[in-house]
């Protein structure tokens, strides 16, 4: 199984609902709150390009946000990624 990291945010939905769907799939991932420590916001925005949260990684792979993850659920890939 890969180990998942998601940059999160305790007052964000979406990281709510990606903590739901890969616990649906039997996996607790690693979180980073970047509200706690904004190195780790800097951190994630240069391994993303991307501001918002949530940002996931399967392995080495940035999958994406919770729209992402959602879609690959729907095309029955995230299985195959965890």
């Amino acid at each position: 199984m890969n180990h998942v990291i998601m940059y999160s945010s305790d007052t964000c939905g979406y990281c709510r609902l990606a903590k739901r769907l890969l616990a649906q799939r039997g996996v607790t991932a690693e979180e980073i709150n970047v509200d706690l420590d904004p190195a780790r916001r800097v951190e994630m925005m240069a391994r993303t390009g991307r501001r918002s949260v949530p940002q996931i990684f399967i392995g080495e792979r940035h999958i994406g946000g919770f729209d992402e993850l959602a879609a690959l659920e729907r095309a029955g890939e995230l299985a195959l990624l965890l």
